[in-house]
């Protein structure tokens, strides 16, 4: 079974897409079937790196409007929301802008598609705008009710799984791209793997983190032909966006925001799955230790380049 994605995020019973926004309203759940279903299906996903005309953009993740570490201690609903987040998402100016785009994020990958997020802001005209943010992927569906810093014991998984959900929907340009996901939890189909064939690279980190920085990790495919899709297709964020200095001509390589690039995947990722392609596991900081390794790993895989 598999699941194409359009900006606004549609996804069959088995396939969650990823959009990010924020609402007061937590949607009613699923029935005992359903849930089954969703359990039991491959989490095949295809998706357009945007829930908005545009894609999570460089900096909002930069953690300097919305603080995600703040809000996993607190329930996703609008009532738990501490005083600093709502301010933010409430934010008629520029900041918040960037503070709703993260959190419609959010809730995209944390929560499932029964379920939303919704909540009203003054513009700076006031005008009364309405925001619905509805969930996609279902990372933790239990937010509404939990705080995602205390929900379990292991709570560095969920939030981990949350933020390569979060950082492989980057892009520099704020364009939409069509890609494919997959990772230990989100499988493919044949037919997707052949229409997304070429591996972009892979994406990990948690910019939830309480007891350590929020941190943003990026590898990039080393084949020659997957970088130059990935530059074509203008999905800059795992191999690097390529800028020219006016004065010097130099040619330098710029990350997305808070993201660091950590070098090609073939160097810092271990076996890639022998069906799906995805990336086991990956260094969690290679400039610091080459054993500590990272489990929650997002890959992409792109369409090929036209026939000529």
């Amino acid at each position: 079974m598999e699941t194409v994605m359009e900006l606004c995020c549609t996804r069959l019973v088995a396939l969650l897409v990823v959009p990010l926004v924020t609402t007061a309203c937590i949607g009613a759940e699923l029935d005992e079937e359903s849930e089954a279903l969703l359990a039991e299906a491959e989490s095949a996903i295809e998706s357009n790196n945007g829930y908005l005309p545009n894609a999570l953009s460089l900096n909002a993740l930069s953690l300097n409007a919305l603080s995600l570490n703040a809000l996993s201690l607190n329930a996703l609903s609008l009532n738990a929301l501490s005083l600093n987040a709502l301010s933010a998402i409430k934010n008629p100016g520029a900041n918040g802008t960037a503070s709703r785009e993260v959190l419609r994020y959010v809730v995209s990958c944390a929560l499932r598609p029964d379920q939303m997020f919704s909540f009203s802001w003054t513009d700076s005209a006031g005008v009364v705008r309405q925001e619905v943010y509805r969930g996609d992927l279902g990372y933790a569906h239990w937010w509404p009710t939990t705080p995602l810093g205390t929900a379990y014991s292991d709570n560095t998984y969920v939030q981990s799984q949350i933020t390569a959900c979060l950082a492989a929907r980057m892009n520099w340009y704020g364009i939409s791209v069509s890609i494919s996901l997959r990772n230990n939890e989100m499988t493919s189909t044949s037919a997707e793997r052949a229409a997304y064939p070429v591996r972009e690279g892979a994406f990990w980190g948690n910019v939830f983190a309480n007891t350590e920085a929020p941190f943003l990790r990026a590898c990039y495919s080393s084949d020659a032909g997957s970088i130059a899709r990935a530059r074509q297709v203008q999905r800059d964020c795992a191999v690097g966006h390529l800028s020219v200095d006016p004065v010097t001509g130099a040619t330098t390589v710029q990350q997305c925001g808070p993201m660091v690039i950590v070098g090609s995947c073939e160097t810092v990722c271990n076996g890639s799955d022998n069906t799906n392609g995805f990336y086991r596991g990956c260094l969690k900081n290679p400039s610091v230790s080459p054993w500590e390794r990272w489990d929650q790993v997002m890959t992409t895989f792109l369409t090929p380049a036209p026939s000529p």
